[in-house]
């Protein structure tokens, strides 16, 4: 996010009765007199599961003559699975018979026609597929994808609260350039509507570069993490399949926090706040955002380098993971500082290639550029950070202020089918609650069976960082990435002045952070969340 703004995403619909799920749509259900039958129809049923869940994609074509409002029927074949949170239609669910019918933007389905919905779903048994789909009580022909067999639950171990080793802090030269726009002088950006979305081609294999190793500087030995810690738990993290996986090679999910722009606010990340979001708020990870621009990284590259560095090292004392974030936003391009880039990674990654808890992200929020060129970006950045740290998680940001391209009219294709030539990578994708909410909850849902998606920002306010905190499309995003078991960092752990801010105003000057006299609403949620406990197989 900005210091001042930012742009993201929207609200989901509270639930009004037991039965009816109004889940992704923010319309009622079209009058039964509406709807007229289609003579002919097919349907494609996607999904993936796991242990308990799974997620749905269902694309309804109409081969007949145009329709002007639609209903989808069909039944599943176990009394243990049901619709939970949906998108792009009205869900409702009666035993094991399921309707989902048309929103307003996609009542009407011209001749050839294709409406994309989904869900996500929990389960008792199995995940069998529907045998049959009906729309408007016509039977279509069945295209339904069968889904991969859930994988075995593992056992989870319970996370300890162990003493977090307090590093030894040395001083460090304070950046002193001032933002050079004032917070409330920041245009806010609009998000531009998605458009329909497509079907995705199936994304074969690149192959990767190997990247030459070359003699680096002797990383800065640190403390090791305590066993109890995700850390202690995971160890270095890699990327398998779509997922970031641990090092039993098995899924897991990072839940945590990200700064503010550390140039604005250096109160809030002392010894004791990282004490309190390790501990207290039980956090997987600390997002460390430098800017580059707006008062940051260009005006004092040394200080910056060695700021940032001093954060990883407080992270890893308390076995969090540490993402390094190179907050890019104004210029959109990220070739604009590619050099900087280039620079400040080759420091970064030498000196931190030893720790097993940094993940790189290499361009926060790219904006009105295209794909190749980010593409190209990313390509020319990462080796010099494989030729210090080999093996370290990359995450890449995406177009349109990291939406996988939906702000600016485009969706994952474009990376799917033109995917960055790199291994041990993972794509951002930023959402604001209250801004963007099911066409983009859609894309992320139907691009995590084919992309490795993190999402290295959100916040539960609108895109601008302010606004009134939208839990119920929170709770839907959230969700969702729980059980697609996507790592996501919350905007901001601060008491910026803004509605995003996990901390009332004044918090970090006073210097107590744990527990929730002193958080916001937004704090407030978040650190229910993330002190649920985490999921980490260890077999």
């Amino acid at each position: 996010m900005k210091y001042p703004a930012r742009p993201r995403r929207g609200r989901a619909l509270l639930m009004a009765g037991a039965a009816a799920l109004a889940l992704g749509a923010l319309t009622a259900a079209p009058a039964a007199a509406t709807a007229v039958a289609a003579p002919g129809c097919a349907v494609t049923y996607t999904t993936s599961s796991w242990p308990g869940g799974f997620s749905a994609n269902i694309t309804v074509k109409n081969l007949g003559a145009a329709v002007d409002g639609w209903k989808l029927g069909f039944s599943f074949p176990s009394a243990g699975q049901k619709v939970g949170h949906g998108w792009s239609a009205v869900y409702d669910q009666k035993g094991t018979a399921v309707t989902a019918g048309n929103v307003g933007y996609n009542k009407s389905l011209a001749s050839g026609a294709s409406a994309h919905i989904g869900f996500i779903g929990t389960t008792t048994d199995n995940n069998p597929i529907p045998a049959t789909f009906t729309l408007n009580g016509v039977t279509c022909n069945d295209t339904a994808t069968r889904p991969p067999a859930p994988p075995t639950a593992a056992p989870t171990p319970t996370r300890t609260a162990t003493a977090a080793p307090t590093p030894t802090r040395t001083a460090t030269a304070a950046p002193t350039a001032a933002p050079t726009a004032s917070p409330t002088a920041t245009a806010t950006r609009t998000a531009t509507p998605a458009p329909t979305a497509t079907p995705v081609p199936t994304r074969t294999a690149t192959p990767t570069p190997t990247a030459t190793r070359t003699a680096t500087p002797t990383p800065t030995p640190t403390k090791a993490p305590a066993t109890g810690t995700p850390v202690g738990i995971n160890g270095k993290l890699h990327v398998c399949g779509v997922h970031l996986c641990n090092r039993y090679n098995r899924p897991v999910q990072l839940r945590g926090m990200s700064t503010h722009g550390i140039q604005w606010f250096p109160k809030c990340y002392t010894d004791a706040s990282l004490d309190a979001l390790a501990n207290d708020w039980k956090s997987d990870l600390f997002r460390v955002s430098m800017y580059v621009q707006e008062g940051g990284y260009e005006t004092n590259p040394a200080a910056f380098t060695e700021q940032v560095n001093k954060y990883v090292d407080m992270a890893t004392a308390r076995g969090m993971y540490a993402i390094v974030d190179f907050h890019t936003l104004t210029p959109g391009d990220p070739n604009h500082n590619l050099a900087r880039a280039k620079t400040f990674f080759a420091s970064v990654a030498a000196r931190n290639a030893g720790k097993d808890n940094v993940i790189y992200e290499i361009a926060n929020e790219p904006n009105g550029v295209s794909w190749a060129s980010i593409k190209s970006y990313a390509e020319q950045v990462i080796p010099v950070i494989r030729a210090a740290d080999p093996d370290a998680v990359v995450i890449v940001g995406t177009r349109a202020w990291s939406s996988l391209g939906v702000s600016e009219g485009s969706n994952e294709s474009e990376i799917v089918n033109n995917p960055v030539d790199a291994k041990n990578i993972m794509y951002a994708f930023h959402f604001y609650a209250a801004s963007h909410k099911d066409n983009y909850r859609a894309v992320v849902s139907r691009a995590a069976a084919k992309l490795p998606l993190f999402v290295s920002e959100f916040g539960t306010v609108t895109a601008s960082g302010n606004g009134e905190v939208d839990l119920a499309s929170t709770a839907a995003w959230i969700d969702m990435l729980d059980q697609l078991k996507i790592g996501y960092a919350n905007w901001t752990y601060s008491d910026a002045p803004e509605s995003s801010a996990a901390f009332k105003p004044g918090t970090c000057s006073a210097g107590a952070f744990a527990g929730t006299g002193a958080l916001n609403p937004s704090g407030v949620y978040i650190r229910d969340r993330i002190r649920t406990a985490d999921d980490f197989p260890t077999s």
